[in-house]
């Protein structure tokens, strides 16, 4: 689960919060997983959704890209009675762990789990003083080498595109002048800055580092292009009459959601004052709502289903398209390989 890009409730502050997974027994309403389907779980966090299929009579393949998570699932694998498969990949990559008949269903629960969140160590929050580290697969590139060696626009455009932050060239001129001496190491060195660059002032609801520290894990993790992948991937292996059931947390996401479901219904994305020039296959056909929200009773029990999203489809017999990624206008950002060095 991910930190809310408007003004409303953030995790990246990362208190001790219980795991309860989200919209729960809708996403169960949307999937609808019966005995001898298979259904795959692209994010299993600490198996909400993957222990809720399993009690409907699925298999369930389950990925995580969080080497913790995979050994911290183990227990629910001996459990399963050979229904789990649980396996350390991206989210992107699940069109690898399909069966080769293909899945009946794919449930994607977008973000960062409140797991990493507690954990100190992994440098999520930065109400807890760890390493600045921010990678969910703990490899590659970090939230500290981001900091330390990206140029001041590639900065600019990291907090202003993925945290929108109002204060981005303010917060990133500010790290240029401190690294200069002192490079960053620990979630408190940056948080600790970003309060005396841009001090809280009464009316604001979150704290002022939460859009910095949102988009520097999103940009360590390319959240948005593993989503992307993840939906044309899921396109390819989903069986006619299966589903695609997402859930996402902020505005930048559900965008992604939102503009996939539109183009794969057959509609266009484009001018509504242009007509529409070619007849397209509808790919998904729209399941339910088109977008659902917590309950009130929901939200008051787990603050993190405030900002929750969900929206789900059913893959017809259609072929599948093109994995096009300009449907979704992402950021044109610095390459993480360059930053990395």
């Amino acid at each position: 689960m991910a930190a809310d890009a408007g003004g409303g409730h953030s995790e990246a502050d990362g208190g001790p919060v219980r795991h309860i997974p989200v919209l729960l027994a809708e996403v169960l309403e949307a999937l609808k997983p019966a005995p001898g389907q298979v259904v795959l779980d692209g994010t299993f966090g600490a198996g909400g959704y993957t222990s809720a299929i399993l009690e409907k009579g699925a298999s369930v393949v389950a990925l995580d890209r969080d080497p913790n998570a995979i050994a911290a699932g183990q227990a629910l694998v001996a459990a399963s009675g050979g229904r789990l498969s649980l396996i350390h990949s991206q989210f992107s990559e699940l069109a690898r762990h399909a069966p080769e008949g293909g899945l009946d269903g794919v449930v994607l629960d977008i973000g960062v789990s409140s797991m990493q969140l507690d954990e100190a160590e992994r440098g999520f929050s930065f109400q807890k003083t760890g390493p600045l580290d921010m990678r969910m697969s703990s490899a590659g590139v970090s939230a500290a080498d981001v900091v330390n060696r990206a140029k001041v626009s590639d900065l600019i455009r990291i907090f202003g595109f993925l945290g929108e932050e109002k204060q981005a060239g303010r917060i990133a001129r500010a790290i240029e002048k401190r690294r200069a001496d002192t490079p960053f190491e620990t979630t408190r060195d940056l948080a600790g800055m970003i309060e005396i660059v841009t001090p809280r002032k009464a009316k604001d609801k979150i704290h002022p580092a939460t859009r910095v520290f949102q988009a520097l894990r999103i940009f360590v993790n390319d959240e948005l292009g593993e989503l992307a992948r993840a939906l044309f991937a899921a396109e390819r292996v989903i069986k006619p009459g299966g589903r695609l059931v997402v859930v996402s947390f902020h505005s930048l996401e559900d965008r992604i959601v939102k503009k996939f479901f539109l183009d794969r219904s057959g509609k266009s994305a484009g001018s509504r004052h242009l007509p529409e020039l070619i007849k397209r296959d509808v790919i998904f056909a729209p399941v339910g709502k088109s977008m659902i929200v917590a309950s009130e009773e929901e939200s008051a029990v787990n603050p993190r289903a405030r900002s929750a999203k969900l929206r789900a489809g059913e893959r017809t017999a259609a072929p599948s398209g093109t994995d096009d990624l300009s449907i979704f206008e992402l950021p044109d950002l610095a390459s993480l390989e360059k930053i990395g060095g």
